[in-house]
């Protein structure tokens, strides 16, 4: 992608530099994302803002004298992934920035659906649908806003993106009403909710300041088979729900039980072992043992992919 070659100016250039704590600092190159920790409730509180947690990818965008590109959380350059994502970051009315992100593909209720996306970059050629929803601004034109407070970085970058428009999106959140917007969130069928400290700053890592907290839902699945793992414990289930008469296989879970449950586990599934699966599994995952259809596993899950399988599956009992 050709240089640009014009300064853009932007009010926002100027409030960032005036923000407590922010320091000049020449352009760092990608930064390691700050992380959040997962907990079962929302904090509460007028110190915590909260966003939508987006089934996405995570995306860091930069722009180099101009020059864009957008980098995994790992650091990759994915910038000719995405070609329309990263000509839209080029609009954005800075010489040097970096910007924190998720990338999605909406369905057609506007959620994230993460089988698209896989999809999608798999194919190739399709990043006119992608959307790249911004949520932190790190660096701006000369200046490291990192020690800045989530707030005023927030502020900074929608302001910047003021008039930019799709496929880059400003995250917006909401104020003290966390266990509303999560409660929400989860009956329109979205993953969850981040909550981050309004005054904290942006810190690479894994950190209590970030908190993320997931929609779930509850199945009781039958058991048709498991992994072995060495001293007689349990590696994974493989499980299968009730449609009509007939049993559908729905993968695996691999998670959630201590080793003393593991180990009761494998004697009850070693008691009831079959030669063949009693349900139609697709690509004979190996090293696996199968079992008859007996006994029944309680399964937390995020969602059911187009395919029919389970995500973020943990057993529960």
């Amino acid at each position: 992608m050709a240089k640009r070659t014009s300064t853009h100016r932007s009010q926002a250039r100027f409030n960032a530099r005036v923000l407590p704590g922010a320091e000049p600092a020449p352009f760092p190159g990608f930064i390691e994302p700050q992380l959040a920790t997962l907990r079962r409730s929302v904090p509460t509180g007028e110190d915590w803002l909260h966003e939508i947690k987006f089934d996405g990818y995570r995306i860091q965008g930069h722009l180099i004298e101009g020059r864009p590109a957008l980098m995994t959380r790992n650091g990759h350059d994915w910038t000719h992934r995405m070609p329309a994502l990263a000509e839209a970051l080029a609009r954005v009315p800075a010489n040097h920035l970096i910007v924190d992100g998720e990338m999605i593909i909406p369905d057609s209720k506007g959620r994230s659906d993460h089988d698209a996306l896989k999809a999608a970059l798999g194919a190739g050629g399709q990043s006119h649908r992608f959307l790249f929803y911004l949520f932190d601004l790190m660096h701006l034109d000369g200046f490291d806003l990192r020690a800045a407070p989530l707030m005023d970085r927030k502020r900074v970058l929608k302001g910047l993106l003021d008039g930019i428009g799709p496929p880059i999106v400003f995250s917006d959140h909401m104020e003290a009403t966390g266990q509303k917007m999560f409660e929400h969130a989860c009956g329109m069928g979205l993953e969850g909710v981040i909550s981050k400290r309004a005054d904290a700053p942006y810190q690479s890592g894994r950190s209590e300041d970030w908190i993320k907290v997931k929609c779930v839902r509850r199945g009781t699945f039958t058991i048709v088979g498991y992994t072995r793992e060495g001293n007689g414990l349990v590696a994974a289930l493989h499980l299968a729900r009730k449609e009509g008469r007939e049993l559908s296989y729905v993968g695996k879970v691999g998670t959630g039980w201590s080793m003393a449950q593991s180990a009761k586990l494998r004697q009850r599934l070693e008691a009831i072992e079959a030669e063949r699966p009693p349900v139609a599994v697709p690509g004979r995952p190996p090293k696996s043992v199968w079992v008859q259809p007996r006994l029944k596993a309680e399964v937390e899950y995020r969602d059911i992919t187009t395919a029919g399988l389970l995500r973020h599956a943990v057993w529960r009992r």
